[in-house]
């Protein structure tokens, strides 16, 4: 029955955009690392908390600065050389 309810609304309004293709476009630019103004612009909404929701890894420490900044600091120190004991 969905499934015929959106065949029907497709040919009658080709230009209409369903709720799961909002839902893909706002997550996938999220996901991609676009500021989160940026995509509530492009999908109108009035409330950044709207947009939120699309955020799946808002809960992801990664993305935490914190621990950006700690993975770069370990990648920065990995790369210099180890010195000898008593070498400055």
């Amino acid at each position: 029955m969905m499934r015929q309810s959106r065949s029907i609304a497709t040919r009658t309004h080709p230009n209409t955009v369903s709720a799961e293709t909002r839902h893909c476009f706002a997550t996938e630019l999220l996901g991609a690392g676009v500021p989160l103004q940026d995509v509530q612009d492009a999908m109108g909404h009035a409330d950044p908390r709207t947009t939120r929701r699309y955020d799946r890894s808002r809960h992801n420490l990664d993305r935490h600065p914190t621990y950006k900044m700690a993975a770069n600091l370990r990648r920065v120190s990995a790369s210099e050389p180890p010195t000898a004991p008593g070498e400055s």
